[in-house]
């Protein structure tokens, strides 16, 4: 049993687990307020973000480690949609920065499986952040017309 794997296998399931509430949060709050596209956005960001957290419980398991099941951080709510993008943004970058440290780290410790399982998430980290931006730089150069754009079923 490889400790540090577990250990960085866990901070990523913390972290997943801690986007899951939050993005769920902004996705309540954002149906609402009758922003249903925005809001499916979000869902389908968070059913990602189980997934992840599924994946890496399944890895912790098979090194023989406990999967932690406590979320990092605690969600905000009420926030306003450039704040929600914002607290978005930070949480998609802050995953890809940890997920590129443990890739590393998994590789100097000749855990090919879990290096793999880090560099998928990234990809998948990466879009969701790109997704976010986009959005967010959007409502900069559209404004108010974008934010009609994404009200409604």
């Amino acid at each position: 049993m490889n400790m540090r794997v577990i250990d960085l296998l866990n901070q990523a399931r913390s972290r997943e687990l801690g986007a899951i509430s939050q993005y769920m949060i902004h996705y309540y709050e954002l149906k609402d307020k009758d922003y249903g596209k925005l809001a499916r956005k979000l869902r389908d960001i968070a059913i990602a973000e189980m997934k992840h957290a599924g994946e890496l419980a399944s890895r912790i398991l098979f090194l023989n480690g406990e999967p932690l099941s406590r979320p990092a951080g605690e969600a905000v709510k009420g926030q306003e949609i450039t704040d929600m993008l914002k607290t978005d943004i930070a949480i998609e970058s802050d995953a890809i920065d940890l997920y590129n440290e443990a890739a590393s780290l998994c590789a100097a410790e000749k855990d090919q499986a879990s290096k793999d399982l880090f560099e998928d998430l990234i990809r998948d980290e990466e879009e969701h952040l790109d997704t976010f931006e986009n959005v967010r730089n959007l409502i900069g150069t559209l404004g108010a017309a974008y934010l009609v754009s994404l009200t409604g079923k």
